[in-house]
Order: structure tokens, then C-alpha cells, then sequence
């Protein structure tokens, strides 16, 4: 039987858990500036996706994912440790891109209203090219 409550919950301690993990195990001093933004847990327990952010350069982002990726087991012993289930789930990091393509986002809208704005200027600025009304209206007959 799936529990997608209890997975979300155990989501959410692990969550916890990864970040405290991440300040007693990792001792490297090249790690980033890193913020667990989401935990995905399969509904058989078995699996977790911690998704990440890293605040610096690309320089510093690939840096962190490998020593991320080099402390994973550290790491999950930790949460294993800490965590009231029988089997702890294997983790997997992935890089949250989810800001970045917000930032990215707000940007096009900022600009797509910045052109919404100019077009509005020139709009009440224009004047019809011909007549004033250009559509074909019946004749009237004169009496």
C-alpha cells in the first residue's frame, strides 16, 4: 500500500536532516554557499531527490557538486542515523534550477512590459495612414 503523506513527511525530515548533515559532515572548506530547497520521496520509501541551490560563480557551483557528490554517502548515513525508518533511502542531488529560470522569467516580463509601455506611447502618438474611417460603408441613395 503507497502512503504519499508519509513520503511527503519523511520528504520534509530528510530536508531537515540534509542541511544539518551538510554543516557536521562536510568539512570542506570549497564548498558553496548550498540551500536544500526540496526533498522528493518515492512513495515506497526506498528512494529520496534532494534538489539544491548554490549561491556563487559556475566556477563555485561545479566545485560544490563535486564535493557534494563525494560526501553522498557521508551524507546519507547522517540522515540514516537520524531518521526513524528501517531502511534509509538512497539519495540522488540534483541542482535545482527552478530560480534561476524564475529569474530568468521576471526578466522577459520586465521586458515584455517595458515594450507594452512604448507601444502605448506611439499608439496614442499615430494617425491613420488614409482615411480616418477606412471601411466601405453602403451607398445612399439621394432623393
Amino acid at each position: 500500500m503507497v502512503d504519499h503523506a508519509r513520503a511527503r513527511k519523511l520528504g520534509e525530515r530528510i530536508k531537515v536532516l540534509a542541511a544539518q548533515a551538510l554543516e557536521k559532515v562536510v568539512k570542506d572548506p570549497d564548498l558553496g554557499f548550498v540551500t536544500i530547497t526540496d526533498v522528493r520521496v518515492t512513495p515506497d520509501l526506498a528512494h529520496a531527490k534532494l534538489y539544491y541551490t548554490v549561491f556563487g560563480s559556475e566556477e563555485e557551483l561545479e566545485r560544490t557538486k563535486e564535493i557534494l557528490e563525494e560526501y553522498r554517502g557521508r551524507i546519507r548515513g547522517e540522515i540514516g542515523h537520524n531518521l526513524t525508518v528501517r531502511l534509509t533511502p538512497t539519495i540522488e542531488l540534483i541542482l535545482d534550477e527552478v530560480p534561476e529560470v524564475a529569474g530568468n522569467l521576471a526578466d522577459l516580463l520586465a521586458e515584455a512590459k517595458r515594450r507594452d509601455a512604448e507601444t502605448e506611447k506611439l499608439a496614442k502618438k499615430a494617425k491613420p495612414a488614409g482615411d480616418a474611417d477606412p471601411y466601405i460603408k453602403p451607398k445612399v441613395q439621394e432623393d
